[in-house]
């Protein structure tokens, strides 16, 4: 059967460390900032604050967007969502993100081709559409046509995601990544050879 594309970002899957807890820590977005950011979106930090990951203008990724919350500038209230909508002008208070930021973390991602067994150790880039208002989820997907050993690719494929009507050869393969260029950890390692 073939692989079902519904894109959903990078979605949290265990790490490398010893202990193998999830870990998060909130980091600040400009307010006002424009530009949404969604649940499972990379993104990384710019003159301290926290933007949504753009391969080919950003170096490294800081880690995934895991949601926000900020006092509603409308009704006052305090506010968790699981996407940043852009261009929330505060009254009072920070808008703050909380951030899967570890280096030894692991993720499961969709990819918008086919991954093949020979990409397994390699890197990639990623790309984005809009996500989702409703749900609250990115779109983002593993870019399969950049995957090369470069070591400037935010991404490293550890392996194929064992799932039924998961498979390599066909495209929207879902695969379990690292971050490769992280700013807390490795600016970068070349893929494998």
């Amino acid at each position: 059967m073939a692989n079902v594309d519904k894109a959903f970002g990078l979605r949290p899957l265990g790490n490398l460390s010893a202990t193998g807890a999830q870990k998060q820590y909130s980091y600040v977005i400009a307010d006002n900032q424009a530009g949404a950011i969604y649940q499972g979106d990379l993104v990384t930090l710019v003159g301290g604050y926290l933007v949504k990951y753009v391969s080919g203008t950003h170096a490294t990724a800081v880690g995934v967007f895991n949601g926000c919350n900020y006092i509603d500038p409308t009704t006052g209230k305090p506010t968790w969502k699981q996407y940043y909508p852009g261009s929330v002008n505060i009254t009072s208070g920070q808008i703050l993100a909380e951030v899967l930021d570890d280096p030894n973390q692991l993720f499961l991602v969709q990819a918008d081709e086919d991954i093949v067994q020979a990409d397994i150790g390699q890197n990639a880039a990623v790309t984005a559409t809009a996500g989702s208002n409703i749900t609250g989820l990115s779109a983002m997907e593993l870019d399969s046509s950049t995957i090369l050993t470069t070591n400037t690719l935010v991404l490293k494929i550890v392996g194929l995601y064992n799932a039924p009507n998961n498979s390599l050869g066909e495209n929207f393969t879902q695969v379990v990544v690292k971050i490769n260029a992280h700013q807390y950890g490795s600016i970068g390692v070349a893929g494998l050879t």
